[in-house]
């Protein structure tokens, strides 16, 4: 009966205590090797178990804290491996401490004095309004469509190459409406290493659009001329700016997005450059990234291709599946 389960079990004392086999135990043919210095092939902290059918219960001392899996029904008894003790949560505490703090601040301590102002601005960025004569802050103009551009960017670092078993895709579609607080929760629940993409996936959307040169140049070409539109303004625009940033809930939110998405961008360039192994040649462009938007947007326009860097081939991923 126990041949048919499979069970892991964590043990949390020192050491096993000294054993003397029992005649019943020696019926079952039970036998107990503790590990000591004069055997070479056994480590001074591993105890295994053996019966009759050459099946083992591995024991490895960790500190304080002992893991033990059983391997019943193994074919490979030797090769059974020690359970990790888990992935380091501490990153993914602060990163939601601050999206917590994030949303607090904008829904409690983020200045609110204009509420009707941002709904009247709201309508007229999304041409609800018609021409009423008002003329808009060129600044907050740019601003306005630069915050779309941003998440095609960001799918275009993380589907390819930020995966984890958390899906990234609903956080990126999401982020065309809340843009970075939208983006910290899969910040903060990625976990490296990302999947390996097959070249088959490649060929497939939306990987064949994400890693277009097409998709790249055209971002790279729309957020610098939204960029420069939005400097040509006189300097009375960046005054009225400045003051709506201080008065309205809108603005200073939108403002605030795009300061956090500009932080992260560079990680994630980073970790996109070191997944497609073009650090070396590409190193340069991690200060580069810094600058808002631009930098990013160049990099994936210079960046190669995945299929040429990492991505195998569909022959080397049929013959390495074990299924056949």
């Amino acid at each position: 009966m126990l041949e048919s389960i499979n069970l892991p079990i964590s043990c949390n004392f020192s050491s096993f205590p000294h054993l003397k086999p029992s005649r019943k135990a020696q019926s079952r043919n039970l036998t107990l090797v503790q590990s000591r210095a004069p055997l070479p092939f056994l480590k001074p902290d591993r105890i295994l178990l053996r019966n009759s059918n050459s099946q083992f219960l591995k024991h490895e001392k960790k500190g304080l804290f002992h893991v033990c899996r059983s391997s019943l029904n193994n074919p490979d008894p030797d090769k059974t491996e020690i359970q990790d003790e888990g992935r380091d949560w501490t990153s993914s505490v602060l990163l939601f401490a601050l999206w917590g703090a994030l949303l607090y601040y904008c829904f409690n301590l983020a200045p609110d004095q204009t509420p009707t102002q941002d709904l009247y601005f709201v309508k007229k960025l999304l041409n609800l309004k018609g021409d009423d004569g008002f003329r808009m802050n060129k600044i907050l103009v740019g601003l306005w469509y630069i915050m779309g551009l941003w998440p095609v960017v960001y799918a275009m670092l993380l589907l390819p190459t930020g995966r984890s078993k958390t899906q990234a895709w609903p956080f990126v579609v999401f982020s065309f409406f809340g843009g970075v607080y939208a983006l910290l929760p899969y910040f903060a629940l990625w976990n490296p290493p990302s999947p390996p993409v097959s070249e088959s996936e490649l060929r497939q959307w939306p990987f064949n659009v994400l890693e277009s040169k097409v998709t790249a140049g055209a971002t790279l070409v729309a957020g610098l001329g939204l960029i420069l539109y939005a400097l040509v303004g006189n300097a009375g625009d960046w005054k009225e700016f400045y003051q709506y940033f201080r008065e309205s809930k809108f603005i200073h939110v939108t403002s605030l997005d795009f300061c956090l998405l500009s932080a992260f961008a560079p990680f994630w360039v980073y970790n996109d450059m070191t997944a497609r192994k073009w650090f070396d040649k590409g190193r340069w462009l991690l200060p580069v990234s810094v600058v808002p938007f631009l930098g990013p947007s160049l990099y994936l326009l210079l960046r190669p291709a995945l299929s040429e860097t990492t991505a195998p081939t569909d022959s080397s991923a049929s013959s390495s599946d074990p299924s056949q």
